[in-house]
């Protein structure tokens, strides 16, 4: 009977993955039409259309991975880590420390990429791992408020001018304070140039033909870089996604949502819940620095990319995807990124395009906005809401409008309601098959 229930369980497991991989594709299919139409309504050609593609494709992945991080912690284990952006910037400014040039302002130590990738994630691990030591003997809202302040610490002491360049040992380090680092050039390069490390490198015979194919159809070699960037993070997506599913599946995965569940029952049981939460924070920390790694590589890392709005965000996502699901905390950050965080920019585009909003007519204040109003002309409100300045308020707007509907008509998110269970066995069914 043993072995009939393993096999069935392996059975449904597979059907719910099939079911999920469908559902994840169903959704990117959507969502790239959605954008796609929305191109050709702009009148971008085939470059502009690849080149929004690729735009939602980066940010979906990165944030997918972001919110698995968090499901790890908050939907498994029922950590409320709001500190989330601060394990990012440990991550990336680690990094950026050990593999940039020593020769570059804020100087690095001159390492190859992948240590100083394994170094980011290992040291966002000991900090989140360090972290929860003290702060986990705390609960819920407090557990919360240690998290933001810490990560709060982390930023303000990367943006500090005595860390801005220092020495340790005779070894000269930097984290550019206010004005950022320089982070090392993208790994994809490696593909397209001769000399990847080199801005000016000429492309190699790969990167040649793959960019004179692309060249004759409008895309040109920025976009076809990009795009290889956003498939390849595609794959970290999924990597990280199975990686969680069997840490879930495990037993040590039931025994983090046994602690979601109950903790003094699971400790009861003779389970060091504190030991348990310790690892699984230090694994969701580590996620949350490979994310921002994989994120600002190849750019500038800023303070201010790492303030508490990211970790706003990321919480935003998983509420949308619904916490304690993988497949979840996938379709939430796809639907963030595209929908609610790049789906305002694309409307005042279309809007200014296609309305005659132009920025000559923005209002300086929302009085001047809203005075035309009394004469139903809604122009200035629209030119003034749809502005370079305030599309980030309407973003905010919509975040809100969203929040209010989930927590009214749907409070477990769109797949909040197969949140996994603790037990291994279905515990609404007897073993005569007959169900409770």
């Amino acid at each position: 009977m043993s072995a009939l229930g393993d096999r069935a369980a392996a059975v449904s497991e597979w059907f719910d993955g099939r079911s999920d991989a469908a559902l994840l594709l169903a959704l990117a299919a959507g969502l790239y039409a959605l954008f796609t139409g929305v191109s050709l309504v702009l009148g971008y050609d085939l470059g502009g259309i690849v080149n929004t593609l690729r735009r939602i494709t980066f940010l979906s992945a990165i944030y997918a991975m972001l919110v698995l991080a968090l499901n790890l912690q908050w939907g498994y284990t029922g950590l409320f880590n709001l500190g989330v952006a601060g394990f990012m910037a440990v991550g990336v400014y680690t990094m950026g420390m050990l593999s940039t040039a020593p020769t570059t302002n804020p100087p690095g130590l001159g390492l190859p990429l992948p240590i100083g990738i394994a170094g980011g994630v290992v040291a966002a691990a000991l900090v989140g791992a360090v972290a929860s030591l003290p702060a986990l003997r705390l609960r819920g809202d407090y557990l919360a408020i240690v998290t933001l302040a810490f990560s709060e610490i982390v930023r303000l002491t990367y943006r500090s001018p005595v860390f801005e360049t220092f020495s340790v040992g005779g070894v000269a380090l930097g984290t550019g304070g206010s004005t950022g680092m320089s982070l090392p050039t993208n790994p994809i390069r490696i593909l397209f140039y001769e000399n990847p490390q080199e801005v000016t490198s000429p492309p190699s015979a790969f990167g040649e033909a793959v960019f004179g194919a692309f060249e004759g159809l409008g895309v040109r070699a920025p976009v076809v870089e990009g795009t290889a960037y956003a498939l390849v993070l595609l794959l970290f997506v999924a990597g990280v996604y199975v990686l969680l599913r069997r840490v879930g599946n495990s037993p040590f995965g039931r025994v983090l949502k046994a602690i979601r569940e109950d903790e003094t029952v699971a400790g009861a049981l003779g389970k060091d819940t504190r030991l348990f939460k310790v690892k699984v924070f230090a694994l969701g920390c580590a996620l949350m620095g490979l994310a921002a790694i994989l994120w600002r590589i190849g750019g500038i890392a800023s303070t201010e990319d790492f303030r508490p709005i990211t970790t706003f965000y990321v919480f935003v996502a998983l509420i949308i995807g619904g916490a304690g699901s993988n497949t979840g905390s996938v379709v939430g950050g796809a639907v963030f990124a595209s929908l609610l965080f790049e789906g305002p920019n694309f409307v005042r585009r279309v809007v200014t395009q296609y309305f005659e909003v132009g920025i000559g007519q923005t209002p300086n204040t929302i009085f001047e906005a809203v005075g035309p109003l009394a004469s139903l002309d809604v122009t200035p409100l629209l030119a003034y809401t749809l502005s370079d300045v305030n599309v980030s308020a309407l973003r905010l707007v919509l975040l809100g409008i969203v929040l209010i509907y989930l927590i009214q008509n749907r409070p477990e998110g769109l797949l909040g309601h197969r949140t996994e269970t603790a037990a291994s066995v279905d515990l609404g069914e007897r073993p005569g098959g007959e169900n409770r």
